[in-house]
């Protein structure tokens, strides 16, 4: 009976986190790059609920807009967008959490752990992103180079990023114990 109750509780949490990662993606500034904060609320779940279910909450979100659902940025859907030009980025956030997961996993969940696995995450997510939107721009006939995409895609992104990393860190801090309560984090 405690099995089937964890499970219940990780589908409802990982829900819960997807549907905040949603919402956090329709506050928006559109520009080539969308700027949500979407990766706030990605970094949050990664925080709060930890690497496996914060993943699989990226996951749904990211499988429930490829569905077709609006839930990516400006109330937009489908896998279109995931072969779009911001498409890599989205494929940066499993990637952010796995890299969470395993950097937690393996030095433990203080807060410098936690400062570097997210930090490397971004990083992560920013080089997926970029090299994506390279390809496509290139696919479209409009080719920009790493470089230029870099200044277009990462760098008006790094102090704000930075800022909502702290913020996740911040609130997952305080949020984690009671979303976990004497649930182990996986």
């Amino acid at each position: 009976m405690k099995n089937i109750r964890l499970k219940t509780y990780d589908i409802a949490i990982c829900g819960l986190f997807a549907a905040l990662i949603a919402i956090c993606s329709q506050i928006s500034v559109n520009i080539t790059v969308p700027f949500t904060m979407q990766t706030f609320a990605v970094f949050l779940a990664l925080g709060t609920l930890g690497g496996g279910r914060g993943t699989a909450a990226i996951l749904a979100y990211i499988l429930i807009g490829a569905a077709g659902v609006p839930v990516y940025a400006g109330f937009t859907g489908g896998v279109g967008i995931l072969f779009g030009l911001t498409g890599g980025y989205f494929m940066g956030f499993i990637f952010s959490g796995l890299i969470y997961w395993l950097i937690t996993k393996l030095s433990g969940k203080k807060l410098i752990v936690d400062i570097l696995a997210m930090a490397t995450g971004m990083a992560v997510c920013y080089g997926l992103g970029t090299l994506w939107f390279t390809v496509v721009s290139a696919s479209e006939g409009e080719p920009i180079g790493f470089t230029a995409a870099l200044m277009t895609c990462v760098v008006p992104f790094i102090i704000p990023d930075a800022a909502k990393i702290a913020l996740a860190i911040t609130l997952s801090r305080r949020l984690s114990k009671y979303v976990r309560g004497n649930v182990k984090a996986v």
